[in-house]
């Protein structure tokens, strides 16, 4: 009964790619994702966003395809692929009428998703309200809440300080240190000690504040500006950093509930 369920998501990176794969792992089989052209995801690896550079990837056993138009979307559904289309206007969506509506896009703000764009709309995270302008908030701010489904109201306001990961946070992630072109030092999976270079920005160099496993940079050539998230760190030992998060596992299983109760009512 889920694998004809047409659900568009917003977005193709991170944790929309983790919800894309909880729910294509639960049977859901037409599911198509909307990105920009130069998207910059940070954990490359568990992005179907990278898509839009490779043509495909595979995240976790289950594959993206880049898709430019219906025809190719559908033909890569029947093969049991995801789509993932070039559409920052979401003009997918109202060509192909889905029934699920899911911004993963996590821009802290809702940047134009309306109820009425599918029977069930969800939003991630804050900027968006739960009866005015979605049916369903999935709350994403790591602690007691996170993953849990609204159905009134909205999710916690952006602290703008990252979850703690043993005891670290803000050291966790790397930042552009100025403005330029980024260029990769090492590579992704690569353990790295306090104080290693990781990269350049510019002239710049970009230092890790701790040490760990390199989970996530951006692509080398991007311009970045000062402050931007450029990469982050893993603290922690043994993690495969080519398997879905366990935020986005929380997350895609958060937005499967609320898929599910939609259905079952």
């Amino acid at each position: 009964m889920f694998r004809d369920t047409s659900i568009i998501i917003k977005g193709a990176g991170e944790m929309a790619s983790g919800i894309a794969w909880r729910l294509y792992r639960s049977g859901f089989r037409h599911i198509s994702m909307l990105e920009i052209a130069k998207p910059m995801a940070v954990r490359r690896r568990v992005s179907f966003c990278e898509a839009v550079y490779d043509h495909s990837i595979v995240v976790d056993k289950v594959t993206g395809v880049l898709c430019t138009d219906s025809g190719e979307m559908d033909r890569a559904i029947e093969r049991g692929e995801i789509p993932v289309v070039i559409d920052p206007q979401w003009d997918t969506i109202r060509d192909r009428k889905p029934q699920i509506v899911i911004d993963a896009i996590l821009a802290k703000r809702n940047l134009g998703t309306r109820m009425d764009e599918a029977q069930l709309v969800i939003g991630l995270g804050p900027g968006f309200t739960a009866g005015l302008d979605v049916h369903a908030v999935v709350e994403t701010n790591r602690g007691p809440n996170c993953g849990r489904v609204l159905y009134k109201g909205s999710a916690e306001k952006n602290t703008g300080i990252p979850g703690k990961v043993m005891g670290f946070d803000v050291d966790r992630v790397l930042r552009a240190p100025a403005d330029g072109l980024f260029k990769a030092q090492v590579k992704l999976g690569d353990l790295v000690k306090a104080g290693d270079i990781v990269a350049t920005v510019g002239s710049v160099p970009v230092k890790t504040a701790i040490t760990g496993t390199v989970r996530g940079l951006i692509r080398d050539g991007i311009e970045v500006t000062k402050g931007l998230k450029i990469g982050d760190m893993e603290p922690r030992e043994g993690v495969d950093i080519n398997l879905i998060s366990d935020k986005s596992l929380g997350l895609g299983g958060a937005v499967l509930e609320a898929v599910l109760t939609s259905i079952n009512h």
